[in-house]
């Protein structure tokens, strides 16, 4: 909850007063909080490989440790593969019953010349001795991170239903540094932090990194003025477009429309803080709220046709709901003295956000199909951002390590965590982004 206490801070502060490269130095390590018995077991031998050069990538550990953080799998531990099958014909299925496995993924890596490979994979049903799937991937050598990620969910996919989420990436601000001299840093990432890349620098403040429906783009807000102003930038060219800059109120809080041609954004330049679209191409912007208190961090429905945002307008920050048209707005959060930073699942069922009881703010989700139900998913104290996977199995959150901010991901039940540890500096602001073309 630190962005969002420091977000409302400076909006309360304001109102009163009021390229791309590789990030050096900056993968981020995952390690698992706490698991999860009960969820399915999956063993994923090793590839064999057939021809050519050393790989840089061990397809199946990156599979695995998909697997293992959804929190819908248990990938059997390398360590306990005592056979390594690459054929169908190959498999002696008492064996993978005796270690009590449900379903075995087994494949085979070929060199088909001038820098690309061929990955062959077989997912197989231990306990019916039945062949669920049978697919190929052919890429370069370097792109077998990614083509781990897409097998992940196909076998995902195959398995639970619901189409994966694990070839996706992910968007967070890092700060290095230390006051006047703090370095600030947009950066974009797979979904499990490898593969860093800087999309914006600046010795100002960014906030808010918000990913285009179509993933080739970003909103955020840059201090790089002297004054807050958001920006969308192209990630693949690093072309960058002013949106809102208002010179006399701060403009933040950017959330694109499912459509991709408008943004939410929360602007002061009427007075104070109040919600507005604005057209990307245009630039026309269309008031939403009329209201004394606060309004801020808004989002889209799935539908388009409503924005959930959070407001002070009750005397405390809580979350609520009105048309893009405007009118009236219905509150929506009861339970708790604090609700904020509203993250929509894919479905519009379920809501995520910052629920604050006295100094500690966690990441709660609240149901909508069940009678607005809210279920905790972090520990807090201090648990910020929180941002759903595109299939809402999943989501990213900021949280306060001691004097740094690190981000963790969890399972939508709560019972997967994982800690992405940035290996300098503060990380935060985690956005994550939307499904990548197939």
């Amino acid at each position: 909850m630190r962005r969002t206490i420091s977000r409302l801070a400076i909006l309360v502060s304001l109102v009163a007063a009021f390229v791309a490269g590789p990030a050096a130095a900056q993968t981020l390590n995952v390690e698992i909080a706490n698991g999860l018995k009960t969820a399915t077991p999956i063993a994923v031998v090793p590839f064999a490989q057939e021809g050519g050069a050393p790989l840089p990538t061990d397809v199946a550990d990156v599979i695995r440790a998909d697997f293992n953080r959804s929190g819908k799998f248990r990938s059997l531990d390398k360590a306990d593969i005592v056979e390594a099958p690459s054929k169908g014909a190959d498999i002696k299925f008492a064996t993978w019953r005796l270690l009590k496995q449900d379903y075995l993924t087994i494949g085979r890596i070929i060199d088909a010349g001038g820098g690309m490979i061929r990955v062959e994979y077989e997912l197989w049903d231990v306990n019916r001795q039945q062949s669920l799937l049978a697919q190929q991937f052919t890429a370069p050598a370097g792109d077998l991170r990614g083509v781990a990620h897409q097998i992940a969910d196909q076998i995902y996919e195959k398995i639970t239903g619901v189409r994966g989420a694990f070839w996706t990436r992910i968007a967070y601000i890092t700060a290095v540094g230390v006051g006047n001299n703090t370095a600030y840093s947009l950066i974009v990432a797979d979904s499990d932090g490898f593969n860093p890349q800087v999309v914006a620098r600046s010795r100002e403040s960014l906030l808010s990194p918000a990913w285009s429906p179509d993933g080739t783009k970003l909103a955020y807000v840059s201090f790089e003025s002297g004054n807050s102003a958001v920006y969308v930038q192209n990630i693949g060219t690093g072309s960058r477009s002013l949106i809102a800059s208002h010179p006399k109120g701060i403009n933040s809080a950017p959330a694109w429309s499912p459509d991709g041609t408008k943004l939410a954004v929360s602007l002061s330049y009427v007075g104070n803080p109040e919600i507005f679209i604005i057209d990307v191409a245009s630039r026309t912007e269309t008031r939403v709220t009329n209201n004394f208190a606060i309004d801020t961090e808004p989002t889209f429905t799935p539908d388009g046709q409503s924005l959930i945002f959070t407001s002070d307008r009750s005397g405390k920050p809580q979350l609520y709901q009105t048309s893009i048209s405007g009118g009236n707005a219905t509150r929506l959060t009861f339970q708790g003295g604090f609700n904020a930073s509203p993250s929509v699942s894919y479905d519009g069922k379920q809501i995520a956000m910052v629920q604050g009881n006295g100094n500690v703010y966690r990441i709660a989700i609240m149901d909508r199909s069940l009678g607005n139900q809210v279920r905790f998913v972090s520990p807090g104290n201090v648990d910020d951002s929180p941002s759903f996977a595109p299939n809402a199995s999943m989501l990213l959150y900021a949280a306060s390590q001691g004097t740094r901010g690190v981000l963790y991901a969890v399972s939508a039940d709560g019972l997967v965590r994982q800690r992405l540890v940035l290996s300098d500096g503060d990380v935060r602001e985690p956005s994550w982004g939307p499904y990548r073309q197939r």
